[in-house]
């Protein structure tokens, strides 16, 4: 356990790429199985514990020290394994520190009544390091500025070490045939055995992803030519695979979600693999996404819910047909393919990402600017692809583009802030903003990125120095027709809410730019998100 406290610690610390790829690759090198395979399932997020909550942790660290010291202790420091961690009372003759697959083997047997006093020993005979990596192992928060990506990026490094060269690719291509902690994996790595077999039927394929274009550089160095175009419709991006007898819907990172989509899967009726969008269809047209969410993250769906909310799919490729592989095909023949393929096997619920023509960026600009469907919430903007682009895992350089539609901007005021998470921990950086109503601010989002880390300390000293009421770890902050502190607010779009106060809600909310120089009076109010929402609704562009 304390090898993989310290490497947590480490990469809290480091903000280079290189250097977290560095430490991540020296730890898998340095430990053995199982404890680095685990560690590795849990910076990919491939490992979480239900019988592990922080309510339960806050009752037992409640039971160890004055519940109002550990209050103030959590507003200070705004993390709670953290707070947990340096708090906690160390305790004279504990037991030896457990090994981390000691943790994870006897969590993924002990009942939910188990699990405080395994936690309290743990915390007993660990230092606080020890302690804090504990803690974010049981939540599943981590937080370190690793994304799951750069993990397997690691392990294909460590490749290298052994005499070969594994691709990243190549990992995330066999990922979804391993299981935590890796053993089959490891040894193909190092050499010692073959390569995991990811054949099996129904299998996730890596997705490919594309860049965000920069209209001033990469436009004069692009021919219009060589590049096709199609909606960047907004739901979620899929894959749909059908083969020997099995049926999975997995997210775009391999997250199998087919339990939450039955009427989905029954509707379809092919053997391959379609890259494709999530979407909420009625009538063949793209409901909001507001819509597809009252889907998402359902263990279940009964028939209320799915009558009400039907599913379906927008193909934007076709990976495998009739078990032929066609990733090593270029886009236009695959498109081919998938055009034949959706003729043959679609229906109301699997229909085709159309073909965009144009012949110049000027064009396809024009295109940009007038909503699929007439409905501007439609789709989020456009996907460029080159004709020859091959399927490629990952986000390679230059084949691939989106370009997304200019977000819509608002002025609202900071009402409340409150700490954020691992290296932001000390900061005051996840905001709430209103606009105003009849005089009054009303909220109206939240917002935590879109600011520098300058920026960010210039904020923190403002919550800071201009609060006038704490709610545990939310503070408060001044807010009047005479003082406050403006947002520009971008977001991607707008939609109608019964759970807000405002009874509208946000898409992608972002800061855009800090507007010192503007008076909190002058804010935005909330009629006129209200107007923008009605053009929106009439399907037409805010202005």
């Amino acid at each position: 356990m304390r090898a993989f406290a310290h490497l947590l610690d480490r990469l809290s610390l480091t903000a280079s790429r290189n250097a977290k790829l560095t430490l991540v690759r020296d730890f898998l090198a340095a430990e053995p199985d199982p404890d680095r395979g685990w560690a590795l399932a849990a910076l990919t997020g491939a490992l979480t514990f239900d019988a592990a909550k922080p309510a339960m942790i806050r009752k037992a660290v409640e039971a160890r020290v004055d519940p109002q010291l550990f209050a103030w202790s959590y507003d200070y420091v705004g993390d709670l394994a953290e707070t947990v961690a340096l708090i906690w009372p160390a305790k004279r003759g504990a037991n030896r520190e457990p090994e981390l697959s000691e943790v994870v083997d006897t969590l993924r047997t002990a009942h939910r009544a188990q699990t405080p006093a395994l936690l309290e020993g743990w915390l007993d005979a660990l230092d606080p390091d020890g302690r804090w990596a504990l803690l974010k192992l049981l939540t599943g928060g981590l937080r370190v500025g690793l994304s799951a990506r750069l993990a397997k990026q690691a392990a294909a490094d460590l490749a290298t070490r052994y005499g070969h060269v594994i691709p990243v690719a190549e990992i995330e291509e066999v990922w979804h045939a391993v299981a935590p902690p890796y053993a089959e994996l490891f040894a193909w790595i190092e050499g010692r055995g073959p390569r995991p077999d990811p054949e099996a039927p129904g299998r996730f394929r890596p997705v490919m992803l594309a860049q965000a274009i920069d209209e001033a550089a990469d436009f004069p160095k692009l021919d219009p030519a060589d590049f096709a175009a199609e909606w960047k419709w907004d739901g979620i991006r899929i894959q749909a695979v059908r083969e020997g007898g099995v049926a999975r819907l997995y997210s775009r990172t391999g997250d199998e979600i087919t339990h939450a989509f039955p009427d989905l899967m029954a509707a379809l009726d092919f053997e391959g693999a379609i890259d494709g969008e999530l979407l909420v269809l009625r009538e063949g047209r793209v409901a909001p996404f507001g819509d597809l969410q009252q889907r998402l993250n359902r263990k279940t769906a009964d028939a209320k819910l799915v009558a009400a909310h039907p599913a379906g799919i927008r193909a934007y490729d076709l990976l495998s047909e009739g078990g032929e592989d066609l990733r090593a095909l270029p886009f236009v023949l695959r498109r081919g393919r998938l055009e034949a393929f959706i003729a043959a096997h679609g229906n109301e619920r699997l229909g085709l990402s159309e073909m965009l023509p144009f012949e110049t960026w000027d064009e396809l600009a024009a295109l940009r600017a007038n909503p699929p469907e007439g409905d501007p919430l439609a789709a989020e903007g456009l996907m460029l692809k080159r004709k020859d682009s091959l399927y490629e895992a990952g986000r390679p350089k230059g084949p691939w583009f989106k370009w997304k539609r200019d977000p819509y901007l608002v002025d609202a005021v900071l009402m409340y802030a409150q700490r954020g998470h691992g290296k932001r921990s000390s900061f005051y950086s996840d905001y709430t903003f209103g606009v105003w109503r009849e005089g009054e601010l009303t909220p109206v989002g939240k917002a935590y990125f879109g600011f520098t880390d300058e920026e960010l300390k210039e904020i923190d000293k403002f919550v800071r120095d201009n609060t006038v009421e704490r709610f545990g770890p939310v503070r408060s902050v001044r807010a009047d027709r005479g003082f406050g502190l403006v947002f520009e607010v971008a977001f991607e779009g707008l939609q109608r809410s019964a759970r807000h106060k405002s009874g509208v809600a946000m898409r992608f909310p972002r800061i855009s730019r800090i507007r010192w120089d503007k008076p909190a009076a002058e804010a935005d109010t909330l009629e006129t998100l209200e107007r923008m929402l009605e053009t929106i609704e009439a399907g037409r562009a805010p202005s």
